[in-house]
């Protein structure tokens, strides 16, 4: 049985789907700096040139080359710049299931890439890689990540109460860790039979796991 995804580079009509590479880390460091990331996941905060170093040349590279799923930098086809991550993650690879978490770069929201990307790898993973089941999981106030989890055709299937951390800032720009429940979305091949079941929409980040890494990336159910 195949137990790592291919090294594949995956395009749209305006999207480049690829690998991390060293070229990235100073956009990734911007990008994940900004506040909705910050609030919404669970990233190192302030997020350093060194975590993203980390990230773009080995950490991202090892989730796919040590089984656990695949990482995405999230491209512009015209100009290369990074605009996003995709993050496939927590694969059981006996049941042909994994959760997929993502994260749009301040610069590039209310273009749809985060649907746009996230839709082209659920057909990739399904069609290609014989897949049956993609799973996110949305923070309950994260109205911006469950409009791409529509806007893809995922179906809600319950809640998780009280099963994840998210940050709010306070007046002197602190942080601080709030409880929050997690929607649970999913889905299926057939779910994407519909042609129409797609129209474009952007969002602020992931959805949120629950085991973290060397790194510090959550690497349960919405990558945070």
């Amino acid at each position: 049985m195949t137990t790592t995804f291919p090294d594949v580079t995956i395009s749209t009509d305006r999207l480049v789907l690829r690998a991390f590479d060293a070229e990235d880390v100073t956009a990734l460091a911007e990008m994940m700096n900004d506040e909705h990331i910050t609030a919404w996941t669970s990233v190192p905060h302030p997020y350093t040139h060194a975590d993203a170093h980390g990230w773009a040349t080995r950490h991202s590279h090892a989730e796919r080359t040590e089984g656990r799923g695949i990482v995405f930098a999230v491209a512009e086809f015209l100009t290369q710049r990074l605009v996003g991550i995709v993050h496939l993650q927590n694969t059981n690879w006996r049941t042909r299931s994994t959760e997929v978490g993502y994260v749009t770069a301040p610069w590039a929201r209310g273009e749809g890439y985060a649907s746009e990307s996230v839709l082209a790898v659920a057909q990739w993973l399904f069609r290609d890689q014989g897949f049956e089941r993609l799973e996110l999981r949305t923070a309950a106030d994260n109205t911006a990540s469950q409009q791409v989890a529509q806007k893809i055709g995922c179906i809600s299937e319950g809640v998780l109460r009280n099963a994840w951390i998210v940050r709010t800032q306070n007046p002197d720009g602190s942080w601080t860790d709030t409880r929050t429940d997690l929607i649970v979305w999913s889905l299926v091949p057939e779910d994407l039979e519909d042609p129409d079941g797609y129209n474009g929409h952007d969002g602020y980040g992931y959805g949120l796991g629950t085991q973290v890494d060397a790194s510090g990336y959550a690497v349960g159910a919405d990558w945070s």
